[in-house]
């Protein structure tokens, strides 16, 4: 019989955090894939564990799912484990997981410890929708267009940093979202925890004084649906009604559609737009509305 994949989500800082089911979990099967041998070495001599351990990482993950895919064809039970939280988010396991599925092996995730969702509900922001961005990329024009993207994001954004990289991303954050309430988050579950709800300029001016250490993790307010429906506004203001009336028109709309979306889009009544149209003399006339 085939083997099959555990997901084994770790401490993200207190050992304590880990659950039974991992614990018995990670001494019962017969090899652990580990992002980094050495971190999680640690934690295994800490619990007493001695099954064998392999390396699977950023750098080999492709070629490497594929042996370990092959061994659990063979009947190998292996737990996949990342240095810290839940295997699968914003790290390799993601590649070994896929492989597992083309190839028809099970799959099951043991839950446990996620800095991201850790941050999340002790932010004091809205928890009940949210987008999850890890790390921004390294890559200039890739960074630029998903930056662009979080300005119109409503729900609560989470993102991951490293404290040298703290300061630069939270001005980006800033000359791109505007001022928003954040939360920031560092040594999550450690001995040091803080959680700091604050804004994005009163975060920049204490760490102009104080140099960030830890990891962090940043926790920003959406953009309100009012002021989504504000910045529309203000595009459409840019062009006149007539010339919102023809886009509309030129989709396939009639006069009365277009008049209709044209009040929804500038957020005024149908009338005010017909009663426009007839000031300046256009020829939609009263059997069009």
């Amino acid at each position: 019989m085939a083997g099959k994949l555990y997901l084994c989500a770790t401490p993200i800082g207190n050992l304590e955090d880990i659950t039974l089911r991992v614990l018995n979990t990670l001494k019962e099967v017969d090899l652990i894939a580990a992002e980094d041998t050495r971190h999680s070495i640690k934690l295994l001599n800490y619990f007493g564990i001695k099954t064998p351990l392999t390396s699977y990482h950023e750098y080999n993950k492709i070629d490497k799912a594929r042996y370990l895919v092959s061994q659990m064809e063979k009947g190998i039970q292996l737990a996949l484990i990342t240095d810290a939280g839940t295997p699968g988010i914003s790290d390799p396991g993601e590649e070994l997981v896929k492989q597992c599925y083309q190839a028809g092996i099970e799959v099951t995730s043991l839950p446990g410890p996620a800095a991201c969702i850790t941050a999340l509900t002790l932010s004091g922001l809205e928890t009940r929708r949210f987008s999850f961005e890890a790390f921004l990329p390294p890559d200039k024009r890739e960074r630029q267009r998903i930056l662009a993207e979080l300005k119109s994001e409503t729900r609560t954004i989470i993102l991951y940093e490293a404290p040298h990289h703290l300061v630069r991303t939270l001005k980006e954050l800033y000359e791109v979202l505007g001022e928003r309430r954040i939360t920031l988050c560092r040594e999550l579950t450690k001995r040091y925890e803080e959680a700091c709800l604050t804004t994005f300029k009163d975060a920049l001016d204490k760490l102009q004084k104080e140099e960030p250490k830890g990891e962090y993790v940043i926790v920003v307010q959406g953009k309100s649906l009012e002021e989504i429906v504000k910045m529309q506004q203000k595009a459409w203001d840019q062009i006149s009604i007539e010339e919102h009336m023809e886009r509309y028109e030129g989709q396939g709309m009639d006069k009365k559609r277009a008049m209709k979306a044209v009040a929804y889009d500038r957020g005024i009544s149908k009338r005010e737009v017909y009663q426009y149209l007839l000031e300046k003399g256009n020829e939609y006339g009263r059997n069009n509305i």
